[in-house]
């Protein structure tokens, strides 16, 4: 089954989370696309992780950490 997530490129957001740029929101929803097929289920918490990952705002420790205590839940 094929579930869509909510992308505003006029906006910036995907699921209602603010991107900095066009490019930045355009290679994350292609990364959650692609997860997607595989079983991922995004939320806007993971989607803020992953933001603040590929912005680096947090290390890739932190978002590994985050990931082990559900945070994205």
């Amino acid at each position: 089954m094929f579930n869509t997530i909510e992308i505003d490129r006029s906006n910036l957001t995907i699921m209602g989370v603010k991107f900095p740029d066009l490019k930045t929101l355009e290679s994350t929803a292609n990364a959650l696309g692609s997860n997607m097929f595989e079983g991922f289920k995004p939320t806007p918490k993971g989607i803020e992780l992953i933001r603040d990952y590929v912005t680096e705002k947090i290390s890739l420790s932190e978002l590994v950490a985050s990931a082990k205590q559900k945070a994205y839940v």
